[in-house]
């Protein structure tokens, strides 16, 4: 008796190809794009960067660009939310499980901040210079900011009675780090980062200590 015919993995044409599904293929098309304006995005100022040449660089049509961007600020700001949410998540793992006092917190974060952006200097000039061009999003982005990091200090802060000044407190440092970070990465981050690290944790230190 002759045996029954395999039936193909792939029942509906176009369903898959070269072993990927057509999300699979969509994600990649999507990664590439995003990881292609980011390099270009770095390397030069945002209006000098156009939609043909991400494409270009992701080996994607245009076609493929708009599935996924209205336009190429909305690529910009998906590329920037995208590297800012990466960073906040880094800072996050990097504070030990029981931290015995504020700057054995602190410290840590600090530490994750500055070595994030050195070995990623794309990113770090994606989240930080272009930042500027978005600027209603950049100062959104301050306040949600300040709302992390007081949400991750809090067991070792005790707040004023005056929530105001402490909520405004967390933003002055937040801000401040910003802009420590933006000159940073804006001279090429040559200054090396253990003193960087001693700067913000000292600084971060005398503000929360302050409000204290």
């Amino acid at each position: 008796m002759d045996q029954p015919r395999a039936v193909p993995v792939t029942s509906v044409r176009g369903e898959t190809y070269g072993g990927q599904s057509r999300e699979q293929r969509a994600a990649g098309r999507r990664d590439r794009i995003v990881t292609s304006a980011a390099r270009l995005f770095a390397a030069r100022d945002y209006d000098d960067v156009t939609v043909a040449e991400v494409c270009t660089l992701a080996k994607v049509s245009k076609r493929y660009f708009y599935d996924f961007f209205t336009d190429r600020e909305d690529l910009l700001v998906s590329v920037h939310r995208e590297h800012h949410d990466w960073l906040m998540a880094g800072i996050g793992n990097a504070i030990p499980k029981q931290a015995d006092g504020l700057e054995r917190l602190v410290r840590p974060m600090m530490a994750a901040l500055v070595r994030l952006l050195a070995e990623n200097p794309e990113r770090a000039r994606v989240i930080y210079i272009n930042a500027p061009r978005m600027e209603r999003r950049r100062r959104g982005l301050l306040r949600k900011d300040a709302e992390l990091f007081g949400r991750l200090v809090r067991p070792h802060v005790t707040r004023p009675r005056d929530r105001s000044y402490y909520d405004r407190a967390l933003l002055t440092l937040v801000a401040g780090i910003v802009e420590i970070m933006i000159d940073w990465v804006n001279r090429g981050m040559t200054d090396p980062p253990e003193p960087l690290v001693d700067h913000l944790t000292a600084l971060a230190l005398s503000i929360l200590q302050g409000v204290r």
